[in-house]
């Protein structure tokens, strides 16, 4: 595959990871940094000129997206390792899905009998390859096939899950801990490849309005293995983000304290604004993305543009903040949204 030519979105910028290493460790960067955990497929092709039917191979795939994100001006490139996963079973597919389809654990026969997927066996020698055609400045930042929870929702439901753990507190401990230790392991392993700038471990633990377990339920049968997986990261001297959507106050002195985590993303409007939690939090954790995916799509380019800059403004002299939307930038989201955003960081080199 071709490398492609930097698109004329705004002022050439060249990578540098290290501003974004500043916004992880809670410094001032010497530019306004971009922070996104997924763009979409439509923004590959524009931003590199490459068409998805094209790509022949799953390095080639990884390029595509790896040019896409250089282009756009992120400074590194953020990576899932195929190979290892936590197989469920059939889910139907549709615009939403119940957390209680393909659930394949039920009971200790159930998981006794569950083929548990080896995370040594992760393509590794993938992230080697696409290591080698990073373009001079940026890294790789590994994330995981879903967290903790949300793996152990996926193989048990969620009724089922909360069930368990009142009714079986013994199998439900040992599910999250095939689960967890497994992570962990990955993680391990992925921290130390010195391409990896850092590692994002993703999520999701919460409705709007309260976490999916009750706070103490989290930190029993969650939290420990999160600690652990920040652990294993920092092991190799490499920050930890944590990408989890849905509610969270109630739960970030354990997420400071307790996990260590070094930042924290995805933020909706409907739960705390970002510009909110900036202010509450951001001497304590570095605060990612923000502009909430809602208000990227509904409001005018101008508005997104503005709302942008005054969120880098709040934050220039302070640091701990990489700008970039919500949660993702999921193939709903009109792009004249996602550039107005991007162009008020991109327009000071």
């Amino acid at each position: 595959m071709m490398r492609p030519s930097v698109p004329p979105l705004a002022p050439q910028r060249e990578p540098d990871f290290r501003n974004l290493l500043a916004v992880l460790e809670r410094r001032r960067p010497d530019r306004p940094t971009l922070f996104e955990f997924f763009l979409n497929e439509r923004l590959h092709e524009k931003l590199t000129g490459i068409p998805t039917d094209s790509l022949s191979s799953a390095l080639e795939f990884h390029l595509q997206k790896m040019w896409a994100f250089r282009n756009a001006g992120y400074d590194y490139y953020d990576i899932l390792l195929p190979g290892f996963d936590f197989p469920a079973g059939p889910v139907e597919k549709r615009r939403t899905v119940s957390q209680n389809e393909g659930a394949v654990i039920r009971d200790r026969k159930s998981f006794q009998q569950y083929s548990w997927m080896d995370p040594d066996a992760a393509d590794w020698a993938l992230l080697d390859q696409v290591a080698h055609e990073l373009p001079p400045g940026m890294q790789l930042i590994v994330y995981g096939p879903s967290g903790v929870l949300e793996n152990a929702i996926n193989l048990v439901g969620y009724e089922a899950l909360c069930m368990l753990i009142v009714d079986d507190p013994d199998l439900a401990m040992d599910i999250f801990g095939e689960i967890g230790s497994r992570l962990e392991r990955y993680y391990s392993i992925a921290a130390r490849h010195p391409a990896v700038g850092a590692c994002i471990s993703n999520d999701d633990w919460g409705f709007r309005t309260q976490t999916l377990f009750s706070p103490a339920g989290m930190r029993r049968f969650v939290f420990p293995w999160h600690k652990r997986i920040v652990q294993a990261i920092h092991a190799a001297g490499k920050p930890a983000i944590l990408h989890s959507c849905g509610h969270f106050e109630r739960v970030m002195d354990d997420i400071v304290n307790e996990m260590g985590y070094d930042a924290r993303h995805s933020y909706e409007d409907t739960i705390l604004p970002v510009e909110e939690a900036y202010e509450r939090y951001h001497q304590r954790i570095a605060i990612l993305g923000g502009i909430d995916v809602d208000f990227v799509c509904r409001a005018s380019p101008e508005e997104v543009y503005r709302r942008s800059k005054a969120m880098l403004e709040r934050t220039r002299e302070r640091g701990a903040y990489a700008l970039g939307t919500g949660n993702s930038v999921p193939e709903y989201v009109p792009d004249e949204g996602y550039f107005a955003m991007i162009r008020a960081a991109l327009e000071e080199a």
